[in-house]
């Protein structure tokens, strides 16, 4: 395991793929970006996960942005390489693709769509730590996969030794805190991807937070873990309270559609996203950036 991998804790970004109007990757725009995370205080970057736009990618252009952020980064932070895919054998390339590029660790999504059994599971992930020498950080969200990774499972493969680290995007606290509990003296941790409810599982246990709002919030979300993290449950509530209803309306439609308009209403990339995924409804725009002003974004 690399130096970084052991380090990945706290505010990590599933960082957005900045695009132009024709929806090709604005690399400029990606710089940009991975500098300012750093300097705003975010941990580490997940790169082309959900938020960064990763089943609309090419093979070429999922590794290249992967390679861009690797280099601008320069081992500041730990990279995380989004390498899920719902064909096993693909996802073994993209995390071999992965670790040729210097990535710290992967992020893997449970295969969507065709439902695999937790067995299935359990095989697939299996496969692809032992074909691939790279840290693993496992990633469950139901609500988007149609395919549900349980605790049980996921303690299981904790047992496997690439397998570090989960990313629980159930929002379920009660769930998260049995995961936690049943991960006891075992090597695999415990991250929220759940924005709403991080603060809560961080104090609970958890390591981190694989965040959709750190993109416009770096500072906030990053201080909030943090605090979190220390068990300074005061300092995390009120970082919470600033970010809460951000945290809602960044979901008022499909993610990245509205963190990516945010982004541009705050200036920081264009209004390029690929279809099937379109730019913000006229009726969000408003309110979205009446929430920036009052969060002091913009």
């Amino acid at each position: 395991m690399t130096q970084q991998a052991q380090t990945i804790q706290g505010s990590i970004v599933a960082i957005v793929t900045p695009m132009f109007e024709d929806g090709s990757v604005d690399w400029k725009g990606l710089e940009k970006l991975v500098e300012w995370h750093i300097e705003q205080g975010t941990n580490s970057i997940v790169a082309v996960g959900t938020t960064g736009e990763a089943s609309t990618l090419s093979m070429a252009e999922h590794t290249e942005v992967i390679k861009e952020i690797i280099r601008v980064a320069n081992k500041r932070i730990p990279i995380i390489a989004g390498t899920g895919a719902n064909s096993t054998h693909e996802a073994i390339e993209l995390t071999k693709e992965a670790k040729q590029l210097g990535a710290d660790a992967a992020l893997l999504v449970t295969p969507y769509y065709n439902k695999p059994t937790q067995e299935g599971l359990f095989q697939h992930y299996k496969a692809i730590a032992e074909a691939v020498d790279l840290p693993i950080i496992l990633y469950n969200v139901p609500g988007r996969t149609g395919v549900d990774l349980h605790n049980d499972t996921a303690i299981r493969l904790a047992d496997i030794p690439q397998i570090v680290g989960i990313k629980d995007a159930t929002g379920d606290v009660p769930r998260g805190k049995e995961l936690i509990d049943g991960l006891k003296g075992k090597n695999m941790v415990v991250y929220s991807g759940d924005d709403a409810t991080a603060s809560e599982l961080i104090q609970l246990g958890a390591h981190g937070n694989i965040s959709v709002t750190a993109n416009i919030a770096p500072k906030i979300m990053s201080e909030l873990c943090a605090a979190a993290i220390a068990g300074d449950a005061a300092t995390a509530k009120s970082k919470d309270d600033q970010v809460a209803k951000l945290n809602n309306i960044l979901f008022c439609e499909s993610n990245p559609i509205p963190v990516k308009w945010a982004l541009h209403e705050m200036e920081l990339i264009g209004t390029g996203i690929r279809l099937p995924l379109t730019p913000l409804a006229e009726q969000y725009r408003a309110p979205l950036r009446e929430e920036l002003k009052a969060v002091g974004l913009i």
